[in-house]
């Protein structure tokens, strides 16, 4: 919290603008708000890039709409409403707070440039208008400038990094929702929803989105409840297999901040506490917690993460440029089934299992020896929890050119993966139903299946189901070939 001036009379509105924080429960900035005794406008802007901040991508507009919907209604329950403007956040806030006369505002702190560049400009604009101005921590266990290496540097690996952070000190009890609030007593002018049209009609592509979520605070308390009674006790095994349904799959929740990763650390510890034997269970699924916020240390002190190469030796990198390989890679039609059904996951559901997004990561960035921002920038249109941190930061991490990088001849070969995490080939017959009634032992290599075999299941390959588009073998040689090219003279004196 940021000590403020008195900012007018109680009468006067406080203004709470909600960014990726669309809950009632743990959110510091609604809980100081209604502690401050003032009418609250609830106020959430669609600021589409005009303000420097990153356009949403199509899939987490249809998420936005939802969740934003949801939030509507949980604050009509307690007496109020959400406000709804668009346009750019700097003009379309001093709007709001000219037209409802309020004196003060408040907000939950973000961590990406622009966020941080608008929001301390608007600080300083506002407090010299007289009103009262507040932000707090919300979103991040540890915020990023509280974790340092001894030297007082960022750390640019994890392990170190989570250590330290851990030291710091156990993260604060999760805030109670507020059970009233107070509204102005002239309603606030507010967009409608329909009218931003951030869900596809035509055609409706996310149509089947539903059958796998549900927006909104709800949804995601629903998901960590769930997670905790029936998937937390094998998570640290079954985590990585993508036919099991192992994993909290609250990632999008969390990148919308429908939960928050406070409220998510103590139902976990809680859990970890009542059934010691969940504790090496819980302890693994916080550590992904904890790349989450080692992803935003690093978009903090590195802000274009997603844009630039963390090791700038990899600038010199020799791409290659197959527009074809690439469209085959996005529609889930590469002849490699476990990266097709990946690929497919994506596209029907809006999310991929976390161990497939490497698979699929490393084939394109590896066996086709693609820019990694070209998957970068699909992911960031197609998944529902499409985080400017997490997504940058585990792109560049599979590329090899990121913090705490794979290394480079760390390339995964599908088809083992496939055969080690798909044992029975059930991901693979759920997302790639072509090859659904071929054998086990074929599934995650058609190519290789004697002809009765093919015949039998129904498959033609180069038909029903491609040949592969690269030979794995020829493109991992090719990819550390490349790699090599790196270690030369000039570029290991350019390396970051």
């Amino acid at each position: 919290m940021v000590a403020m001036s008195t900012g007018g009379s109680n009468d006067n509105p406080i203004v709470v603008w909600l960014r990726s924080d669309l809950r009632l429960a743990d959110n510091p900035a609604i809980t100081h708000a209604v502690q401050s005794g003032r009418p609250l406008v609830v106020l959430y802007i669609l600021d589409d890039g005009s303000s420097g901040l990153r356009s949403l991508g199509s899939a987490s507009r249809w998420w936005l709409e939802n969740s934003l919907r949801g939030l509507d209604q949980d604050l009509k329950t307690i007496g109020g409403s959400l406000v709804l403007r668009r346009g750019p956040s700097a003009r379309v806030l001093d709007e709001v707070v000219t037209a409802t006369s309020a004196g003060a505002v408040c907000w939950n702190r973000r961590y990406d440039a622009a966020g941080i560049a608008i929001d301390a400009a608007l600080k300083l604009s506002l407090r010299a208008r007289g009103l009262s101005v507040s932000s707090f921590q919300a979103n991040l266990l540890f915020e990023p400038w509280t974790v340092r290496s001894r030297a007082g540097e960022p750390f640019r690996v994890y392990s170190p990094f989570w250590r330290a952070a851990i030291a710091t000190g156990a993260p604060r009890a999760p805030l109670a929702a507020p059970k009233r609030l107070t509204a102005p007593a002239v309603p606030v002018a507010s967009d409608k929803l329909e009218d931003w049209s951030l869900s596809p009609t035509s055609p409706n592509w996310a149509a089947a989105f539903f059958q796998s979520w549900t927006p909104g605070e709800a949804g995601g308390r629903a998901k960590i409840e769930t997670f905790l009674a029936d998937g937390i006790g094998h998570y640290a095994e079954d985590r990585d297999r993508p036919g099991h349904q192992s994993t909290s799959r609250l990632s999008p929740h969390l990148a919308f901040g429908e939960i928050s990763p406070f409220q998510i650390w103590h139902a976990t510890r809680m859990v970890a506490d009542q059934e010691p034997n969940h504790h090496r269970h819980a302890e693994k699924f916080l550590s992904e917690i904890g790349w989450r916020e080692f992803s935003y240390h690093l978009l903090h002190h590195w802000p274009d993460l997603a844009t630039n190469n963390f090791q700038s030796r990899f600038d010199s990198f020799p791409w290659s440029e197959d527009d074809a390989a690439v469209a085959a890679w996005r529609r889930g039609k590469t002849g490699i089934p476990l990266v097709d059904a990946g690929m497919r996951e994506l596209w029907s559901t809006g999310w991929m299992h976390n161990r497939v997004r490497m698979i699929v990561g490393s084939f394109l960035v590896k066996h086709l020896l693609q820019d990694w921002r070209i998957g970068e920038r699909w992911f960031w249109d197609t998944l529902l929890d499409a985080d400017p941190a997490n997504n940058a930061a585990s792109w560049q991490w599979v590329a090899g050119s990121g913090a705490d990088a794979a290394p480079y001849f760390r390339v995964f070969n599908p088809v083992l993966q496939g055969e080690k995490f798909d044992t029975d080939g059930g991901y693979v017959r759920r997302f790639v139903p072509e090859l659904a009634r071929l054998p086990a032992a074929y599934i995650h290599r058609p190519w290789e299946a004697p002809s009765n075999i093919l015949v039998a299941a129904g498959v033609t390959l180069g038909q029903d189901y491609p040949y592969p588009i690269v030979d794995l073998a020829h493109g991992r040689d090719r990819a550390l070939a490349a790699f090599e090219s790196l270690k030369s003279p000039t570029n290991t004196a350019n390396s970051a």
